[in-house]
């Protein structure tokens, strides 16, 4: 696949500053050792098409017998996106599905009506010191899948597109962009994937969706004249070409899409466009209707009070 030609505003060029029309600072939590930067949902913007959460997970490292444990938890209403850029993290669900998910896969597990998970570090991660760092991001469905069944699919690095060239390589992991599309069936029209630019590689990014950000990972880009380092979400107006000059060795991810048809409530593990949906999930959880993760049954984390 090659890069498609485009007249975009040059590096430097105002014009591409001014399509920027936030920029996210994400908020940093530590889990014990293991730290979550979240940059979805914010004050300034609660969606990006239909990602209504970011998060950066790690970079972290753990000694000898250490690792992440995200005890069972419960989902209504979205589709966790989770991808690795380094580490190894297992996947267990109420489906009963037990994988593994590494660097450049991609796991999508759609909660739909409802579903449970726990994400944990094996018993032979732990056997060594290991590092983690990736980001999770949680995409809202829309109103007619909201109370569809809970799926779960996994996707290789190899079956996801790659797009290289001219010091540019792109890896699609949902949608569609740069006329490749992903195999990833989600039922929104989105783009997501990690760009990963050599110095003084110019990426473009067309107004193709009305909703459309960058988050960068590494590394410093250029837009309008205007530098941005690591951790910043930047969202953009619609209907601007942008074009992104890295500065230096940079990653990315690009994420964006259609408007959702509609806001979106949120509490603790749950999405849904209806309050009373999500006091019903509060409510099945606490007395726990949903279905048990099978192979993770010991623990749980309890209902917020």
């Amino acid at each position: 696949m090659s890069w498609q030609p485009c007249d975009d505003p040059k590096p430097g060029d105002a014009i591409s500053c001014d399509a920027i029309e936030h920029v996210i600072v994400p908020r940093a939590r530590d889990l014990g050792g293991f730290e979550v930067r979240r940059a979805l949902p914010a004050a300034e913007k609660q969606m990006v098409g239909p990602f209504i959460f970011f998060d950066q997970m790690g970079p972290a490292e753990f000694i000898l017998g250490q690792g992440i444990d995200v005890r069972p938890h419960p989902h209504i209403g979205l589709a966790t996106v989770t991808y690795l850029f380094t580490g190894e993290i297992m996947h267990r669900d109420s489906l009963g599905t037990e994988l593994a998910i590494k660097p450049g896969e991609l796991n999508l597990m759609s909660a739909g009506r409802g579903i449970v998970h726990s994400e944990r570090t094996s018993e032979a991660g732990r056997a060594h010191p290991s590092r983690m760092f990736g980001i999770q991001a949680w995409a809202a469905l829309p109103k007619t899948h909201e109370e569809s069944e809970p799926s779960f699919a996994h996707y290789e690095s190899t079956a996801l597109p790659r797009i290289t060239g001219e010091g540019k390589s792109v890896r699609l992991i949902m949608g569609s962009l740069y006329g490749a599309q992903s195999p990833a069936v989600f039922p929104h029209d989105c783009f997501y994937a990690e760009a990963v630019l050599a110095p003084g590689a110019v990426l473009p990014l067309d107004a193709d969706y009305d909703e459309r950000a960058v988050y960068v990972v590494a590394g410093d880009i250029d837009i309008g004249g205007q530098t941005f380092g690591p951790g910043r979400l930047l969202v953009f107006r619609p209907g601007d070409r942008i074009s992104i000059l890295a500065v230096s060795m940079a990653r990315l991810m690009l994420l964006g899409g259609e408007p959702m048809d509609g806001p979106r409530h949120i509490w603790w593990n749950f999405v849904s466009s209806s309050q009373d949906r999500i006091a019903a999930a509060k409510a099945d959880w606490k007395a726990g209707r949903f279905s048990p993760v099978p192979a993770d049954q010991t623990e749980f984390i309890p209902l917020p009070e």
